[in-house]
């Protein structure tokens, strides 16, 4: 009775108007309800089309670290969009990013559920719909520019790539990617001894120059060596920028030498290595957003 009476509850306030703070909102897909989790912008009065970031996290991650770890609710509450945390499934819990062997369900009919249920929620601007996620949550974000490019604007994935054999997206979709040189988890090169089991995804190298194909954007890079702003993080950042391509889009690469598996701007557990306070993933992904709305 009381696992009725909880579902219950998940499911009314599935029903309920949004308004200004966090909420826990639920869709069914396949049979099953699964959970996602909203915060909204103080201000939001329902009327104006808003832009929405979705924020993917990464392997045996929860939605509820995603807000500490980026520091996207404070963005969200300082220029006026939603952000999504959105869950995944499994044991270590995990995205169906491809990769994995013997990950299966449908994540990517469940982020289209997502936009569907916020759409008959909020005024959700259509144009300027984005996704981020860290590790094997940026592979998921990887997946939905493939194969959910009409209604994702623009993707920013942080230490993860592609996972997938290939991509296929209707259209050009920008990206801008975030990756440190030491990451042992995701490496730079590929898998490392410390990857998962099981796991595969491709290189920094081979996903953007994928999307700079895909996005009909220049083979050779702009880059620029940023200013090391903070010498005690032991990081330095190198910016490649493809661009602009097809529709305008741009494939931008921000390379943190000697950075971990790590978010930029943000503190991070020891284990995972150095993270760089010469740059915020968080400010310039959503100054990267704005610039690629979807035509």
């Amino acid at each position: 009775m009381m696992a009725a009476t909880l579902c219950l509850a998940v499911l009314t306030m599935a029903a309920d108007p949004l308004a200004p703070g966090n909420h826990t909102r639920a869709v069914d897909l396949d049979g099953k309800t699964r959970s996602y989790q909203v915060h909204v912008p103080p201000g939001f009065d329902g009327k104006t089309a808003v832009p929405l970031v979705l924020a993917l996290h990464g392997f045996a991650m929860s939605p509820a670290l995603m807000p500490g770890f980026t520091g996207l609710n404070e963005t969200a509450d300082r220029e006026g969009f939603l952000v999504v945390y959105p869950g995944g499934t499994g044991f270590p819990v995990r995205w169906n990013s491809g990769g994995f062997r013997g990950q299966s369900g449908d994540d990517v009919g469940y982020i289209r559920a997502v936009l569907d249920d916020l759409s008959q929620a909020a005024t959700v601007d259509s144009r300027r719909v984005y996704a981020t996620g860290m590790s094997n949550g940026a592979m998921m974000c990887y997946r939905l520019a493939a194969e959910l490019s009409d209604r994702i604007a623009a993707i920013a994935p942080v230490a993860g790539t592609m996972a997938t054999p290939d991509a296929r997206p209707g259209r050009p979709v920008p990206v801008i990617h975030f990756h440190g040189t030491e990451d042992t988890l995701v490496g730079y090169e590929g898998p490392g001894l410390k990857a998962p089991e099981g796991m595969s995804f491709r290189s920094v190298e081979q996903s953007v120059r994928t999307w700079v194909a895909l996005n009909g954007c220049p083979e050779m890079a702009i880059t620029t060596v940023l200013p090391d702003t903070n010498a005690k993080d032991e990081c330095t950042v190198e910016c490649a920028v493809y661009g602009p391509g097809k529709d305008g889009a741009e494939v931008v690469l921000y390379t943190v030498r000697g950075g971990g598996h790590t978010w930029p701007g943000r503190k991070a557990a020891k284990f995972l290595g150095a993270s760089t306070r010469d740059i915020d993933a968080t400010t310039l992904m959503w100054e990267f957003f704005q610039r690629h709305p979807k035509p």
